[in-house]
């Protein structure tokens, strides 16, 4: 997520290009809400974020502050109606809000929110968002209090689970982050404004100066009048170590630490804890080049590249047919059969979740003509569902749930196949292991959970769920829009 509050600035485009160095992040939906002091306009629509918006577009979302959301969904289908931001009339004015993060007491805000005003018959949940981001926004826009940042500071410790927020009326933009500060979030300086982000690279890419990350219990407000902070909630750390192993970009730095320096480091503890004779080091695209490299320097083995990727497979809306979807993996890799045939290759990759990627894998290499397949993984077995933002909450999804690593290595194909410890990967972070959150390798979750049906990404949903868009939300489609699928809300 991305939010922006700079007078005289384009903030749409900055907004385009924030959520752009964020893609990775989430690929399901993409919008963007803007305020020009009197009246907050929202776009957004299923795809990539490039999908999503064009020039003219753009050119339609005006003001001075923004927030911008590109959706990886963990509470709540995919479909149009749980796109984010998400709006809500308050008694003040107008709330548009993003969200990065997965609460876990999603049932008990819920029960919260029927409580107070009984079965919502107005805003998104009405209309069918089942996410945790649209209970947030109804929770905020049902306040009896004099400000949307009392309510703000009323509400959100009331929250348990990971959230990073921003969100913005007509002439204030808001940002919080959890207390546990499981997900990142960043703040920096403009010319002429301020911004906050999920990840620094985001900052750098619209040439805002990284200030500092936003404390862990903190609540900022900016405005005409600057920026104020106030803390609803101590700090108990307990960041996501998955953040330095895959989710954040590699040129992105979280709590003083490079994300890609963290992942040479785990490349070359992995090549400590588990050496090999090879002839090869080579990576899985891309998530595995960083560890690649340190593992091919601590082992003294050359580094190469074995599998060629297909830059432009993404999010795909052309369904392939029978024969090519068996083939599975090779619309984005394919071996190079001059590099692989007849060596002894260490196959570098940053996790192993279901399985399927790493299992394809080792038939395509081996089909290649490679003499051995040694898998390496840059993070420990994956065993224990994440109820904090990533969407593998499921035990039997997750391949090594209950099977020993060798059963694993059998299951994938492989001659061997070795994790890093839980240590080595948490000494490569540098940081202290207290305030980190390990419990998909673990099982030791930071915050006490509910019982499983008042959990998991179902949890809000009802029927009309897939309600489509109501006509008192969205306004015509601009002229130019040649995807009739795509909306406008005004506010």
């Amino acid at each position: 997520m991305f939010g922006v509050w700079a007078p005289g600035e384009d903030v749409a485009k900055l907004t385009y290009y924030g959520l752009y160095a964020l893609q990775h992040r989430g690929q399901e939906s993409a919008g963007i809400a803007t305020s020009d002091g009197e009246r907050i306009s929202v776009y957004k629509d299923m795809g990539l974020v490039s999908q999503v918006f064009d020039e003219t577009t753009l050119n339609t979302l005006k003001g001075y502050l923004a927030v911008g959301h590109a959706r990886y969904s963990t509470t709540g289908a995919s479909h149009w109606a749980n796109a984010q931001p998400t709006l809500g009339a308050t008694p003040h004015g107008t709330l548009a809000l993003a969200h990065n993060g997965n609460l876990t007491n999603s049932a008990e805000l819920y029960d919260l929110l029927l409580d107070k005003s009984g079965f919502p018959s107005r805003g998104e949940m009405a209309r069918g968002n089942t996410t945790d981001t649209a209970l947030i926004t109804a929770l905020l826009a049902e306040h009896p209090l004099n400000s949307l940042e009392e309510a703000a500071m009323k509400l959100l410790p009331q929250l348990v689970g990971s959230f990073c927020l921003t969100f913005m009326d007509e002439t204030t933009l808001y940002a919080a982050r959890d207390p546990l500060g499981v997900r990142p979030l960043v703040l920096g300086r403009l010319e002429r404004g301020w911004v906050v982000a999920s990840e620094t690279a985001a900052l750098d890419i619209v040439g805002a100066s990284l200030v500092r990350e936003v404390e862990p219990g903190e609540f900022i407000a900016i405005d005409e009048n600057g920026l104020r902070s106030r803390r609803f909630a101590e700090a108990t750390p307990a960041g996501c170590v998955f953040e330095y192993v895959y989710l954040a970009r590699p040129d992105t730095t979280i709590n003083g630490r490079s994300v890609y320096e963290s992942r040479v480091e785990m490349g070359r503890q992995l090549a400590r804890e588990h050496a090999v004779d090879a002839d090869l080091v080579m990576p899985t695209p891309e998530s595995g080049t960083p560890a690649a490299i340190g593992y091919a320097e601590a082992a003294g083995i050359p580094f190469g590249h074995g599998l060629v990727k297909n830059s432009y497979v993404g999010r795909t809306f052309i369904e392939p047919s029978d024969t090519i979807r068996q083939l599975g993996i090779r619309l984005k890799l394919n071996p190079l059969r001059s590099i692989v045939a007849g060596k002894r290759l260490v196959v570098v990759d940053d996790s192993i979740v279901r399985g399927n990627t790493q299992r394809a894998l080792v038939r395509m290499l081996r089909e290649a003509g490679a003499a051995e397949i040694h898998v390496r993984i840059s993070s420990p077995p994956i065993k224990w569902p994440c109820f904090y933002g990533i969407d593998f909450a499921s035990p039997a999804e997750l391949i090594a749930n209950g099977i020993s690593v060798e059963g694993v290595r059998a299951s994938l194909g492989a001659d061997t196949l070795g994790y890093i410890s839980e240590d080595g990967m948490i000494e490569a972070t540098k940081q202290s292991r207290g305030n980190l959150c390990t419990a998909c390798f673990s099982g030791e979750y930071p915050t006490a959970l509910p019982k499983a049906d008042r959990l998991g990404k179902a949890v809000l949903e009802a029927p009309g769920a897939h309600a489509e868009p109501s006509e008192d939300l969205v306004a015509p489609v601009p002229s130019t829009s040649t995807a009739p699928d795509h909306e406008e809300t005004t506010a």
